[in-house]
């Protein structure tokens, strides 16, 4: 928690003091003052907004913050404050320091300079300045688009172990839907619409049903209440569930007459066989990870087909070592923002991290997420997956 609230501190502190550096970066250009002026109130509204998102989450304050805002802020906050205008900053001070050092600044770059004349590299200069701003308001525009779009996976999994009459079971993995400021209304209905056109015999969802407050619980419960598979609906916990008040999430999810599975098993009839759901809680410690799959692996059901979820993907290690033929997983929304299918956060991260992996003849099934938390998605788009089970 500390750690939390010394970055969440920082943010401000931090905004502030790229903002004066690039001040007077643009002073030092000669640049014009609408262009100056243009930069602080851009940051200004940024901080404003993190203030808002703040007092917002201890609703001290009553009023939602409008979507885009709240997108731009996080691109602000974990994207082009740490990535970019830092960085930016640090690079010119040791620049300037070591050109200092070796007394390579020439008498002309010094006069340009003095004298204010607006050359073709200050233009650039001041351009590469204003970039971390710029770039936000550009992911921002780029960004809320996706959050009203998902897509239909289509994937099939062979099991050697599974039985005849699951030969062709049908799941609908659903996972972090994130549902609260960019995952509500329309798109919940969407999620609803295809989920159910597609008669499955199970939804399972993996975790981060709500996003933060848990204000946005009733909403999510509802949508997760109307959808209508033939063997019913099961979840468990994500990270995200627990932030609020995890209490409360557990006890109101459970009253709704949901299948919440914490370290619990329920076997069900599926055409005919018992398929064994087995559900882990939240922990992020791999150690406990395992220890809670351990748990359930031994409650196992003799004769009946089993299943795990877990939010963390990195569950299936030890629910492939321990036999569980297939584990289904969320919690990496697919790397999030990737440059490739094998280059980005999603490799940096996490061991698996999207779509199916193997080991020792079981199978993991992670979902990118059906809703989002984060206002940009690159090249891991969220998700309903449509998994299909296949002897052989």
């Amino acid at each position: 928690m500390i750690i939390f609230l010394l970055i969440v501190l920082s943010i401000p502190l931090l905004s502030l003091a790229w903002w004066g550096w690039a001040e007077w970066r643009l002073r030092k250009m000669g640049a014009k003052r609408i262009w100056r002026i243009g930069l602080g109130a851009a940051v200004g509204v940024l901080l404003v907004g993190f203030i808002w998102v703040l007092v917002g989450r201890k609703e001290w304050v009553t009023m939602q913050v409008p979507a885009t805002l709240y997108a731009a802020v996080l691109l602000w906050g974990l994207i082009s404050l740490p990535f970019v205008a830092l960085p930016s900053m640090l690079a010119w001070s040791l620049g300037r320091i070591v050109r200092w050092i070796v007394r390579r600044i020439s008498r002309q770059e010094d006069a340009a300079e003095k004298t204010g004349g607006w050359t073709r590299r200050k233009w650039l200069g001041a351009a590469a300045l204003s970039l971390p701003v710029v770039g936000t308001v550009l992911a921002t525009v780029a960004g809320m688009p996706q959050m009203k779009h998902f897509r239909l996976r289509e994937l099939a999994v062979t099991l050697p172990d599974l039985p005849e009459e699951l030969n062709g079971l049908r799941i609908a993995h659903l996972t972090d839907t994130h549902v609260g400021k960019f995952t509500k209304g329309e798109v919940l209905d969407e999620i609803v619409a295809v989920t159910n056109a597609l008669e499955v015999d199970l939804v399972l969802f993996t975790g981060d049903l709500i996003d933060n407050t848990i204000l946005d619980l009733p909403q999510a419960v509802a949508m997760l209440q109307r959808l209508k598979p033939a063997g019913g609906v099961y979840l468990i916990e994500g990270n995200h569930d627990l932030i609020d008040d995890g209490k409360k999430f557990v006890s109101d999810v459970q009253a709704s007459g949901l299948k919440l599975l914490r370290n619990q098993a329920v076997t069900v009839r599926v055409r005919g066989a018992a398929v064994q759901l087995l559900g882990v809680v939240w922990n992020r410690r791999e150690e406990r990870i395992a220890q809670d799959v351990e748990a359930v692996a031994g409650l196992r059901r003799p004769g009946a087909f089993p299943i795990l979820l877990s939010h963390h993907p990195h569950a299936f290690d030890r629910a492939a070592e321990l036999g569980i033929p297939l584990t289904l997983a969320g919690h990496t929304h697919g790397g999030q923002l990737m440059v490739t299918e094998e280059v980005g956060a999603g490799p940096a991260i996490f061991r698996y991290w999207s779509g199916i992996y193997r080991k020792n003849g079981q199978a993991l099934v992670v979902g990118n997420g059906t809703g989002n938390w984060f206002p940009l998605r690159v090249n891991a788009p969220a998700e309903i997956i449509h998994l299909t089970l296949r002897r052989g």
